[in-house]
């Protein structure tokens, strides 16, 4: 219901003069371009070379985080050392970085993965430091005395508490990331649903435009159903899981 009042307030606004129709077409007449993108081998093209960024740049970071997340989590020593320096990262926005992905990289799909790698690694990194500092000191020590090595604890007491958070990290990060991918096509020009944004907008193809910028709304959408779906998978004997299915 929400979705239909939105769409005839849309159709609505440039209909009885609330916004120019130049500016903002009709829904129905941007939907019908979307429809007929779907139809463009072009467009696929684009989808696919976003999704590329997407994941490639999502694996990169979830890799490293989750290893430096764990092995700066469980020394102390590390923690103190690397805190301000995280703290003093975590900040800086990606598209600040911009400027140098395009100088170390040129227009290639090279600069949207940095960028993206970027924007995914700190939600996942705090996640997974988070998680560290949560195992429990008992059962640590526990398997301490009896003798498990260092993979043997990180194997069986660290890794159990750390991946819910690892996947509220990775669940953030898969949102982020394709809001970098898309931001980084659209102002480098690098290949993707961002540069043919930016194209239509140039040719003056306004509903194209906006029936790209759609298809990058449903995008969001299809990412974020699978990472709650994986999320779900993952987590099935987690009790915040148990408990939601049995609602």
């Amino acid at each position: 219901m929400g979705i239909l009042a939105f769409l005839g307030v849309w159709e609505l606004a440039p209909a009885v003069g609330i916004v120019q129709a130049k500016y903002l077409p009709p829904a129905s007449e941007v939907l019908a371009a979307l429809a007929n993108d779907f139809g463009l081998a072009l467009f696929w093209k684009a989808v696919g070379d976003t999704m590329a960024a997407w994941a490639i740049g999502l694996a990169i970071a979830v890799v490293l985080a989750t290893v430096l997340g764990l092995v700066i989590g469980m020394s102390p020593f590390l923690r103190r050392a690397t805190n301000s320096t995280i703290e003093f990262l975590r900040p800086i926005p990606s598209v600040a970085l911009i400027p140098l992905a395009v100088l170390l990289f040129g227009i290639k799909i090279e600069s949207t993965l940095m960028l993206v790698v970027y924007a995914s690694f700190w939600q996942v990194l705090i996640q997974a430091l988070y998680g560290v500092a949560d195992v429990d000191t008992v059962a640590m020590n526990t398997a301490e005395s009896y003798g498990f090595s260092w993979w043997q604890r990180v194997r069986d007491v660290v890794f159990p508490t750390v991946l819910p958070y690892l996947m509220t990290g990775i669940r953030l990060a898969a949102s982020v990331a394709l809001i970098l991918a898309i931001t980084a096509e659209l102002v480098i020009g690098s290949p993707g649903l961002g540069r043919e944004i930016a194209l239509a907008q140039s040719g003056g193809a306004i509903s194209g435009m906006y029936a790209l910028i759609l298809a990058t709304g449903l995008l969001g959408v299809v990412v974020n159903l699978a990472a709650r779906w994986v999320e779900r998978r993952v987590l099935s004997w987690h009790p915040s899981i148990r408990g939601e299915v049995a609602a």
